[in-house]
């Protein structure tokens, strides 16, 4: 699948209450998107992502953003500490720098969600 076909399949996560999170930044080259080969090494770091987390049963890998010079990718579950741990091997795989992760213990729509920075 293109890089276009995969930015249009990308949606807005629909995060249920109490549902934590576990979300992947890496600084790509350029001030858009990456190169190609960038694009498609992070959509194979998703995919080995979402087979550890479906074979763990630790939540969903619920999709990518690009734009700004950034990749993100976005992980959802009802343990963000649980669910880092399942990927925590493959995240420094992909070797564009700086990057970090950030854990979020509870609702993106909530204000006063505790939230921890991992540097890579």
């Amino acid at each position: 699948m293109g890089w276009l076909n995969r930015m249009k399949k990308q949606k807005a996560a629909a995060v249920p209450d109490g549902e934590q999170a576990v979300i992947i930044k890496y600084s790509l080259s350029g001030d858009e998107f990456g190169s190609a080969e960038e694009r498609e090494a992070v959509w194979a770091l998703e995919n080995r992502l979402e087979a550890l987390i479906e074979e763990h049963g630790a939540g969903e890998c619920d999709g990518d953003e690009f734009g700004a010079g950034k990749a993100v990718l976005y992980c959802y579950g009802p343990d963000a500490n649980r669910l880092f741990a399942t990927i925590e091997h493959e995240v420094p795989s992909f070797a564009a720098r700086p990057a970090y992760v950030t854990l979020r213990y509870g609702a993106a729509s909530d204000p006063n969600a505790q939230q921890r920075r991992i540097d890579l």
